[in-house]
């Protein structure tokens, strides 16, 4: 056995599963297979997955065999735990290359592991046969993510509707993003941005791929991987003021005039809310799926109850949803219309604070927005209201067109958190 197999029971003995986990993924592709279906077998035991735990014992004993090889890689994709299916995958599509459902498991899996660029080179390398569903699809899909538009739109075009039915709402996905992804770089050319859509472009590939509007940049941290994003925040007054001057900046720009600020029960959601509404001018209402003409206002998308938030995955006429605090390491089951920000993790200022709501959101309004935003450690570019103002008013006609669909993959800005 290996160190690193050795270090994986020393984390379960001590019931450590998720340590375990971090453990085994700097080996995950250069361990034999053998020993990492061992090691997974042990990680599935301690979590109670029958399945994993039954595919890992059989691809342990039966490591030359495709099919074992395939189950293994298969649930180690559905349990989470996709870096671990890459090299049986791999043996596996080796071993059968013509193989469709293998190809498409290994796709998924480097998916999951936001491994664009190598999904692009496996599935660009099958040749001028690659069948045009899903395999041309999830070529384009990977391109885009990988950050080559012009790829992306060249092969899109090409790339003809789906005979079968169960993947036209991908097919409109993908064309809606093209379309989004083309105006993001037209927007950001236009008002002199030296490197359109390129790698450090966090706001046209936000918009984008999500469809939303991104309203600040981190200021912190832009040279060392973040690239606009927070990890830890530590949130403030005055940074929730300035994501609501951002927002009332963007319906603006964007000729938008809701009727009122919905209200949704969390209470951080309540707080911001209230605070939206002041700012705003607009009464507030409580919460209901079908109310048109609406400015909905989430603090984090993820605290919200998941019934509630599937209300919200179909755009009901005039409804805007916006985000304060949104996670980009895991993103909320639907896209914000607007975000303030892109964080790791947030912790509210009103944490601790047990005053009503309305107070809270009363600060939060009087709050020294004029004092600007936090100018960081100096090395984020600067980031100024006509810049974003521009960028709004030129994607203006794309935005609020399309489902709140979710993006899992943080896109081509790259990060310290997914190098």
């Amino acid at each position: 056995m290996t160190n690193a197999i050795d270090e994986v029971r020393r984390f379960l003995k001590k019931d450590d599963l998720p340590g375990a986990v971090r453990s085994l993924r700097p080996h995950a592709e250069t361990a034999p297979i053998t020993e990492l279906a061992k090691a997974a077998r042990a990680l599935a035991d301690a979590a109670g997955f029958k399945d994993l735990a039954g595919a890992a014992k059989a691809a342990a004993k039966r490591p030359g065999e495709p099919q074992a090889l395939y189950d293994f890689g298969y649930a180690c994709v559905e349990h989470g735990i996709a870096f671990l299916a890459v090299a049986p995958l791999r043996e596996a599509l080796r071993m059968r290359p013509d193989s469709r459902p293998v190809l498409a498991e290994l796709v998924s899996a480097l998916e999951d592991e936001h491994r664009h660029t190598e999904a692009v080179a496996l599935l660009s390398g099958r040749g001028q046969g690659l069948p045009a569903w899903p395999e041309t699809y999830l070529l384009v899909h990977h391109t885009l993510l990988a950050g080559d538009l012009d790829t992306a739109e060249r092969i899109g075009r090409a790339l003809p509707a789906p005979e079968d039915p169960q993947w036209s709402g991908a097919h409109d996905r993908q064309l809606r993003r093209l379309h989004r992804t083309g105006q993001a770089r037209r927007a950001q050319s236009a008002a002199g941005q030296a490197d359109p859509l390129g790698r450090a472009d966090l706001r046209g590939w936000h918009y984008g791929l999500t469809g939303g509007l991104l309203g600040t940049l981190s200021p912190y941290g832009w040279d060392a991987g973040m690239t606009g994003r927070y990890a830890y925040l530590g949130d403030t007054h005055e940074q929730c003021r300035h994501g609501l001057a951002r927002l009332a900046l963007a319906l603006e720009a964007a000729g938008r005039r809701p009727a009122t600020v919905s209200l949704l029960p969390g209470r951080s959601d309540r707080i911001l809310g209230l605070a939206a509404a002041r700012v705003l001018g607009l009464p507030a209402v409580p919460y209901e799926p079908a109310r048109t003409d609406t400015l909905v206002v989430a603090y984090d998308l993820n605290a919200t109850d998941p019934d509630l938030l599937r209300t919200l995955h179909t755009r009901t006429d005039g409804q805007i949803l916006s985000e304060h605090a949104t996670c980009w390491t895991d993103p909320p089951a639907v896209s914000a219309d607007f975000s303030a920000l892109l964080c790791q993790f947030v912790s509210p200022p009103w944490k601790d604070d047990q005053r009503p709501e309305e107070e809270i959101a009363r600060d939060i309004a009087q709050a020294a927005a004029a004092a600007g935003p936090d100018e960081g450690d100096g090395a984020t570019p600067p980031d100024p209201d006509e810049a974003f103002r521009a960028f709004v008013s030129a994607v203006r006609d794309g935005w609020l067109t399309a489902p709140r669909d979710r993006v899992a993959s943080p896109g081509p800005v790259p990060s310290s958190r997914f190098a």
